[in-house]
């Protein structure tokens, strides 16, 4: 169980803001405002006492539940698929696998570049879908810790917004390494942790309407790096899309939303400090490894 404070959060984001003046980034009148707005923040009726309990709902359950809506308009796949798109175009054709495919998004892009695509996933509700956006491909339901695929089966491997889930990326990456033939391609895209930190995990309503929040780790950038060498594949790329582009604060909202809409709702509540709390921090982080082919040339004397 989780308790979401919208006072608490709002406030967390004035004191990153402050963080970020205090490194010498805003001026002492910006300074000035944010303690200001924390001070009528803290006499803001609509927050007091608006907390929420919420259950951390296991992926398998909360995919059940979003599958229904998944496929709506979702600006992480905006930011992801041409990232993601432009690393797999120059790869030629071959055997490719969508592990955690959900519903089938990436195998439908792995399609369309020629590729006979198999997907994994731990949803039977996601898997249908898949299924039917994808009908030429091969679906099977498994967990990203042990993919029901041959060893050296597959030529690339991409998994999508779906590492966050994950308790432990190392067991995931030895199995994406173990799948790849040698030579093989692994593209993944991940929520940017530092997103996470504030606050990005996919919320759901329980069947009995309660809220929840579908089980979400923030993994650090180097726990990647970290991961893939000990499953000995080497990092070729890292890229960090969505970097918000500066502009001009929008007026504060006047109250925190249906908790369906938190955080983004109680982010406009403070548009100052959560433009300057966001200044730089990208949307996503989307890496690129192989597994290495073996050496052409055995060392002399073998």
């Amino acid at each position: 169980m989780r308790h979401e404070d919208p006072l608490a959060y709002v406030v967390g984001l004035e004191g990153v803001a402050l963080l970020r003046s205090f490194a010498g980034e805003h001026d002492r009148a910006f300074v000035a405002a944010r303690l200001g707005e924390i001070r009528r923040l803290l006499d803001d009726e609509s927050l007091a006492g608006a907390g929420v309990d919420v259950v951390r709902v296991p992926t398998v359950e909360g995919y059940r539940i979003w599958s229904e809506t998944y496929d709506g308009p979702n600006s992480a796949f905006d930011l992801d698929e041409p990232v993601v798109g432009a690393l797999l175009d120059p790869l030629p054709a071959g055997v490719a696998l969508d592990a955690a495919c959900g519903t089938g998004r990436m195998a439908a892009l792995l399609a369309g570049r020629g590729h006979r695509t198999l997907g994994v996933d731990s949803s039977p509700e996601m898997l249908a879908r898949a299924r039917e956006r994808v009908p030429g491909g091969d679906f099977r339901l498994g967990e990203l810790a042990a993919l029901p695929v041959a060893d050296a089966a597959v030529d690339v491997v991409v998994c999508s917004l779906a590492l966050t889930h994950v308790p432990d990326l190392r067991p995931v990456m030895a199995e994406f390494a173990r799948v790849l033939r040698p030579g093989g391609h692994l593209v993944t895209s991940d929520l940017h942790p530092e997103r996470v930190a504030l606050g990005s995990v996919p919320a759901v309503r329980l069947p009995d309407g309660s809220p929840g929040r579908v089980e979400t780790h923030r993994h650090a950038v180097g726990a990647y790096v970290r991961a893939a060498r000990a499953a000995g594949l080497e990092v070729l790329g890292c890229e960090e899309p969505g970097v918000p582009a500066a502009g001009e604060a929008a007026a504060p909202a006047t109250g925190p939303g249906p908790w369906e809409a938190w955080p983004w709702s109680l982010r406009e509540l403070v548009p100052e400090a959560t433009a300057a709390s966001d200044a730089g921090v990208p949307a996503e982080i989307v890496w690129h490894f192989r597994r290495p082919a073996p050496s052409r040339h055995a060392p002399a004397g073998s």
